[in-house]
């Protein structure tokens, strides 16, 4: 275990997607979002598969035990990709970024629904408030504070891709059951360019040569931070690493400001920043139930015998 390299690799892949982001926003513009999709998970799949050959996982990355889980995935995985781009051509990139982390938020709800796991007062305290946040950050949208068509539309597609998000969360967990990571990263990353791919029969454009560069960075980009993005948990435990993913939000501004001269309004600041600190509490609520629950187990396991 390395804690700085994982918090190191976290930040890095967190810098990676926000630039993503920043291209699809660009892109997005004059190419159709099945297009956007298609390219992202496409061109994903060059650094994921130069990976696994080097680690000699290709193998452990097509071996499956559970096809409809992985369609499953892809499919909510899919709605969510597509959402958030479709949101990123409308609203400002450090908007889309902190409504987006409402997702760890719904995930809790939604594990508390379908997996059934016990929610305890503390957590779902921190998801009021932080809804009380998401209700913040999306006022100065649905209340008409911006000249631009289509922010109402688009925040609440940020919005939505959260809940999808979410999903996918939760359907990830249930895959890791029967499923190794390589899969499930594998497997999504190819679903998700087949659906984009069959978005074609709508309508695809002939990108120019600039949007073609871009759309065949957005994939090699998402794809880089994928991998640093699951190297980091190699190095260091999820709430070590976690909390480091929302420095997108410091990301998001900065290139928006500087790529779009994009300046978000406080509400949303104020919004995020409450959504953020809700999600941190989760995290840190989590790490001390792993504490507790390893403390109980230790306490279980009887002391062995001495050697015969």
């Amino acid at each position: 275990m390395n804690a700085l390299k994982g918090i190191a690799l976290q930040i890095g892949a967190t810098f990676l997607f926000t630039i993503m982001s920043a291209l699809v926003r660009i892109v997005s513009a004059h190419v159709p979002t099945g297009e956007v999709v298609f390219a992202r998970s496409f061109f994903a799949l060059f650094p994921l598969l130069v990976m696994l050959a080097w680690r000699r996982e290709i193998g452990a990355a097509i071996r499956t035990a559970n096809p409809l889980g992985h369609i499953i995935r892809g499919t909510v995985g899919v709605c969510s990709m597509g959402l958030g781009f479709s949101a990123l051509a409308l609203i400002p990139l450090a908007d889309a970024t902190a409504i987006g982390f409402t997702a760890p938020l719904l995930t809790v709800i939604l594990a508390a629904i379908f997996l059934r796991e016990r929610v305890q007062i503390y957590r779902w305290a921190a998801v009021v408030v932080g809804l009380g946040g998401v209700v913040i950050m999306l006022w100065p949208h649905l209340a008409g504070d911006f000249d631009t068509p289509g922010h109402k539309i688009g925040a609440l597609m940020a919005l939505i891709a959260a809940g999808f998000t979410a999903g996918a969360m939760i359907q990830v967990r249930r895959l890791t059951q029967t499923e190794t990571t390589p899969a499930i990263v594998f497997y999504f990353q190819a679903l998700a360019a087949v659906a984009g791919l069959a978005s074609a029969a709508w309508g695809w454009v002939i990108p120019t040569p600039l949007e073609a560069v871009l759309l065949v960075s957005t994939g090699i980009i998402g794809g880089v931070g994928q991998i640093l993005l699951t190297e980091s948990y190699r190095y260091a435990p999820a709430s070590v690493v976690a909390p480091f993913s929302y420095s997108a939000m410091l990301w998001s501004l900065l290139l928006g400001f500087i790529l779009f001269a994009e300046v978000p309004p406080l509400l949303v600041l104020l919004g995020g920043a409450i959504v953020i600190g809700a999600g941190l509490f989760v995290i840190w609520r989590e790490r001390q139930l792993g504490i507790d629950r390893a403390k109980e187990d230790a306490a279980a396991t009887p002391p062995a015998g001495p050697a015969p």
